[in-house]
């Protein structure tokens, strides 16, 4: 029998509740789109479109952060704690520099641009050619202490 691992940090990135409003507009501009062939059309018009928003605004909001007793887990990327080093908690401006310009393309990345905050993660792993890790996360300084809290079980 296996014992299940605590969790000491788990967070979904899940997208802005103004999203869902843009997904009627989608349905709704669709419905106009063909509504001159009937009202039948507009309703099948409306129901794809606004399914369709929908089901892209869920893909967005799928992204997965959890933090074990000795695993930082991003999406597919299963990372051991014992690879990470410093934790940098990354806020606003200095977390969209490290987005965009500062960023290293070797870098893994799990980002979500509606997020303002992050935390870069240095990579010790000598093997591993990523330089860090960046993490989009609504409370960064919250995910920093469950890293340090984790590495110390």
């Amino acid at each position: 029998m296996t014992t299940p691992v605590p969790l000491a940090y788990d967070e979904r990135l899940t997208a802005p509740r103004t999203w869902w409003l843009i997904a009627v507009a989608v349905g709704s501009a669709m419905a106009l789109i063909v509504l001159p062939y009937g009202g039948l059309a507009a309703l099948g018009g409306f129901a794809a479109g606004t399914l369709v928003t929908c089901m892209w605004i869920s893909a967005q909001g799928s992204s997965r952060i959890r933090v074990t007793s000795g695993l930082l887990v991003a999406d597919d990327a299963r990372i051991p704690l014992s690879a990470l080093g410093e934790v940098h908690v990354l806020e606003g401006e200095e977390a969209r520099a490290w987005r965009t310009y500062k960023a290293d393309m070797r870098a893994h990345m799990t980002m979500r641009s509606y997020i303002t905050g992050a935390v870069r993660i240095e990579n010790t792993d000598a093997a591993d050619p990523t330089p860090y890790v960046y993490l989009s996360t609504r409370s960064p300084k919250a995910l920093a202490d469950a890293l340090e809290a984790a590495r110390k079980m």
